[in-house]
């Protein structure tokens, strides 16, 4: 944030929390279920996916860890948070009927517009095909634009807003569209067999090792949290390849924002750890449509 605040959701909490630069933390909101993105838009209120909330269960070693779906679980929805007032107002919660099932991550453009994942709900025996949506701040207008698509998590737009890049979390794949319009992709025909619009494949892993959200550096990389190897992976627009940036500890880094006077600073989030780290970072991030 501007005041040098930083804002976190924590999903098995429940909560919006803001954390100050001495480490002091504040609850702004409690707006339940699983508040998992967070991105402020063009009015200034913090907009969040939340997924409607997890089932919890302690491992072995005392993690808590996702076990699926919540047992109180409603539905997902796309949320705007007053940072003032604390006030929640659900501002998407169906898509033309259909329900919003488990949204991620989301990312605003420079039209007031904003780029949502939607991965779903596991259950025992079943899960959900993801999404990805695109929808305006004003709660006037949501559309699905990519159906299906393998378990969506990061999302992030290049530094000219004419390439959109998603994150698939079991695959390690990072995929990128072209984008022609606020809310529309360059889609290749569907393929026969899946009835999968492809876009362009950036980066796929040839290791184990789980992606989560991301962030686009000013050069036009793209960052995106590793939970499986504990750091960041950074991927070439290009496709020509990436390097891996570790951090030490039991991690499981699940997203990055970019701070400080040069965006020179990654504030990153440390699920299994319950921390938030500030790394000094080689290369600039890029700032947000609404930073």
């Amino acid at each position: 944030m501007p005041d040098g605040s930083l804002l976190v959701v924590e999903i098995r909490r429940g909560t919006l929390t803001r954390i100050e630069p001495d480490g002091h933390k504040e609850i702004v909101a409690a707006p339940g279920g699983g508040p998992n993105g967070a991105a402020i838009g063009p009015d200034g209120a913090c907009y969040l996916c939340n997924n409607g909330g997890f089932r919890w269960t302690q491992s072995a070693s005392g993690r808590m860890v996702v076990s699926g779906q919540a047992e109180d679980y409603r539905g997902g929805r796309i949320e705007r948070v007053d940072l003032r007032t604390g006030q929640v107002e659900v501002l998407y919660d169906a898509i033309e009927g259909r329900a919003i099932r488990g949204p991620n991550d989301l990312v605003f453009d420079h039209h007031g517009g904003f780029w949502f994942t939607d991965p779903g709900k596991n259950r025992p025996r079943d899960l959900d095909h993801g999404s990805v949506c695109y929808a305006k701040a004003d709660g006037s207008f949501i559309r699905e634009v990519i159906f299906p698509i393998s378990k969506p998590n990061g999302i992030g737009l290049s530094p000219d807003g004419k390439t959109l890049y998603v994150a698939e979390t079991e695959t390690a794949r990072l995929w990128a569209w072209d984008v022609v319009a606020p809310g529309e992709l360059k889609l290749p025909p569907a393929s026969p067999s899946t009835h999968h619009h492809l876009g362009r494949l950036v980066y796929a892993s040839p290791v184990y090792q789980r992606f989560d959200s991301l962030k686009v550096q000013a050069d036009g990389r793209i960052c995106v949290g590793t939970l499986a190897r504990g750091g960041i992976t950074v991927c070439n627009p290009d496709g020509s390849g990436a390097e891996f940036v570790p951090i030490p500890g039991d991690t499981q880094v699940t997203n990055l924002a970019f701070g400080g006077p040069a965006l020179t600073k990654a504030y990153v989030t440390l699920s299994w750890a319950g921390q938030l780290v500030e790394l000094d970072w080689p290369s600039p991030g890029l700032a947000l449509a609404y930073a």
